[in-house]
């Protein structure tokens, strides 16, 4: 690993503030403005700017405005994936999003987990955590999914739940932090 994005590939403690991934966000936020500023019937499906920067994407997947992400080049969407209002992907690690889920307004998906020490944090050092959500997931408006989570096929995640653990297949998680719930 020499390089930092090497690092933040591999998971490791890495530099956020390098030049080189500075480029990469830059080149994220020219393709996210310009999808956020597509007029409305341009957008039913999966934009342009945003098929060309994903890692790969489905058929069938919208993404509602506003929208924003780090990279991008770290996102993949299966097929059929609706992504609602205020959505914000921090994709400094894989974010693997199944066919068919549903995720809520004003969501966060976070995969940057920055140094304990304060330090190393003023530095901009940080590490990446991949997060994966299954097939038929319902992730609730407000939801916040922290570094490193999977949440499993059909799993429901309420709105407002802070999601710190993994979430099985078929389980309802509520609050903060999220728990499983019976209903």
């Amino acid at each position: 690993m020499t390089t930092e994005r090497d690092k933040m590939e591999a998971g490791a403690w890495h530099s956020c503030l390098d030049p080189a991934l500075e480029s990469l966000r830059v080149a994220a936020l020219e393709a996210v403005h310009a999808h956020n500023h597509l007029p409305p019937a341009a957008r039913r499906s999966l934009s342009t700017p945003l098929r060309a920067l994903f890692a790969s994407a489905g058929s069938d997947c919208i993404i509602e405005t506003p929208f924003h992400c780090s990279y991008g080049i770290n996102i993949h969407l299966g097929d059929a994936v609706y992504i609602n209002v205020g959505c914000v992907i921090l994709d400094s690690a894989q974010v693997h999003i199944g066919d068919g889920t549903m995720i809520g307004p004003g969501t966060q998906i976070v995969c940057a987990d920055h140094h304990r020490d304060p330090v190393q944090r003023r530095a901009g050092i940080e590490r990446a955590l991949p997060v994966h959500i299954g097939v038929d997931v319902w992730i609730g408006a407000g939801a916040i999914i922290m570094p490193g989570v999977r949440i499993a096929d059909r799993a429901i995640v309420g709105a407002g739940s802070v999601v710190t653990r993994n979430v099985a297949a078929d389980k309802i998680v509520v609050g903060n932090p999220a728990r499983p719930t019976r209903a």
